[in-house]
């Protein structure tokens, strides 16, 4: 027997126990995501790794799942996901159909499938989604439960091509000016409470809100009784996977959310590719995807629609989140498309435990409030570094392409009032744990046409906007030029700006050692100057 033989046959003692399906199958999955998603990062960018299932599969209608609309089949989803987590792993299959159901638990080793024309709606009972301890906006805090959620969970996934409806319509309060007049008659006939032109879905929703300060944490409520009572503001994410490794979401779409829509917290090896969100363009909170203290995580191929920001990293707020400790590093976002969002891509304002080695390239924002908005204010702590982002094409901006914002104030984009005003008047504070700082961020090759402001730079007078360089940049059909205030070692290169009025396309104050096209200024005092690319 010769030697090529030999190894053949060995080839075939090995597979044939684990089944020559698995053999083929470990490796499509390891080549499922095309290496070109690595090209160009200028970090150590690790390859994430890809989870890996056995070649099992039940369907939900063998745990007696019925595509009814009417039948709620939470015990029979989470049966048919118990069954192969027990046997080690696999697929569990949500055929076409409209499933209707409470809250899914993603366990170890199982990839939830949904195949064409499936449809999982999740039931607007509050009393569906117990209250649990966990984090929100960046806060310990309390929460209704997730639709979708997993906890300490590795080796797990969504696929296919169903969409998941959150029932967030039920859940969310509405400002009566995010609607047109019949829109919002027909929302306070519907049912519910009207408090200072904002609808809430119950009194005990209205009573969460009054209760709550920062909306994170309601004070003074006190027993289980009353936590059950304002239940209803406690609106969870859709998706929230705490501590989990080697996470897939992919061809998935998942819609209508209470409130933020996926929320990967503290997940490492996490993968979305090819997913869609979609929630209303109204909804407070609406953020599509949140990453928060992940580590090594690709979001590519992706299609976003949200009511808040769209791709956002994260890493806990304020005291919680230094505590926490765990920044949000080694990010590819890639090829991704947002169609409406507070800010297209976003760094923060919860970045506490800070925020490095992220690779933004070749993404569309058409119509964002924002292209590309990085968010804080004192308080927060943390550090955002190591942040490049290229080949950005954007259109139909009302505000900034480009915003560093260290005064937010929790404002949508368009409720902001003169920010460049009020910054500029605050002195500078000693510098603490608490003080935010954005340095080393590198933008390059972005086009947009039609916007507001061009680009807006708005530094803390103790801890300016430090080492950003922004090259081959046009923005044309802007409202008005560049600002920059309060920051130190800005370069621009090759700048166009095209504005819709006369006026300068450059002005600055309040910072040091900034370079236009190689020529260098020192100082530039709060007086500022004006200057043209």
């Amino acid at each position: 027997m010769n030697t090529l033989l030999k190894n053949i046959l060995l080839l075939g003692a090995i597979c044939t126990p684990i089944l020559f399906g698995n053999c083929g199958k470990l490796q499509a999955q390891i080549n499922s995501i095309d290496e070109s998603v690595y090209n160009n990062v200028p970090f150590d960018m690790p390859r994430v790794k890809q989870p890996v299932f056995a070649d099992y599969s039940v369907s939900i209608v063998d745990f007696g799942a019925v595509s009814d609309g009417i039948t709620l089949n939470t015990e029979a989803i989470n049966k048919a996901i118990a069954h192969v987590h027990e046997k080690g792993g696999g697929k569990v299959i949500i055929p076409a159909g409209l499933w209707y159901t409470g809250p899914i638990q993603i366990l170890s080793n199982v990839n939830l499938y949904t195949e064409h024309n499936s449809l999982i709606l999740f039931t607007d009972d509050f009393d569906a989604y117990p209250i649990i301890e966990t984090s929100f906006e960046g806060l310990n805090t309390r929460r209704c439960q997730s639709p979708l959620w997993a906890n300490n969970a590795e080796n797990i996934a969504i696929t296919g091509y169903g969409v998941f409806d959150g029932a967030g319509d039920s859940w969310r309060p509405v400002k009566k000016n995010k609607m047109t007049n019949s829109q919002w008659s027909k929302l306070v006939k519907s049912g519910g409470v009207v408090d200072k032109d904002i609808w809430y879905p119950t009194p005990g929703a209205l009573k969460g809100a009054l209760a709550t300060k920062d909306f994170n944490n309601p004070e003074g409520i006190e027993t289980e009784a009353e936590w059950a009572e304002i239940r209803p503001w406690l609106r969870p994410v859709l998706l929230s996977f705490i501590n989990c490794k080697k996470v897939l979401l992919e061809g998935a779409t998942f819609k209508n959310s209470p409130s933020w829509c996926l929320h990967p917290l503290m997940c490492e090896d996490i993968t979305l590719n090819n997913v869609k969100v979609f929630n209303p363009w109204y909804l407070q909170n609406g953020d599509a995807l949140d990453l928060e203290s992940c580590k090594n995580a690709l979001v590519i191929n992706c299609l976003f629609d949200a009511g808040d920001d769209a791709i956002c990293i994260k890493s806990g707020k304020d005291k919680d989140g230094r505590e926490r400790g765990i920044p949000c590093e080694n990010v590819i976002a890639r090829n991704n498309v947002v169609l409406h969002g507070h800010g297209g891509f976003v760094v923060g304002s919860e970045m506490s435990g800070g925020v490095r080695n992220i690779y933004v390239a070749d993404c569309t924002f058409l119509g964002t409030d924002v292209g590309l908005r990085f968010k804080s204010t004192r308080g927060r702590g943390g550090v955002v570094e190591g942040i490049y982002i290229e080949n950005i094409q954007m259109i139909d901006i009302p505000n900034e392409p480009l915003l560093f914002d260290l005064f937010y104030g929790g404002k949508a984009p368009d409720e902001v009032t003169d920010d460049e005003k009020d910054a500029q008047e605050q002195p500078a504070i000693p510098v603490t744990e608490e003080t935010p700082a954005f340095r080393d961020i590198h933008i390059s090759n972005v086009n947009c046409k039609g916007s507001g402001r061009a680009m807006f730079f708005n530094g803390l007078p103790e801890m300016p906007i430090t080492n950003v360089t922004v090259k081959d940049v046009v923005i044309s059909d802007a409202a008005e030029g560049v600002v920059i205030s309060q920051a130190e070692g800005v370069v621009l290169e090759n700048i166009r700006i095209e504005t819709r009025k006369e006026g300068p396309g450059l002005r600055v104050r309040s910072s040091k050692n900034i370079r236009i096209d190689g020529n260098s200024y020192e100082t530039i005092d709060s007086k500022g100057t004006t200057m043209n690319f």
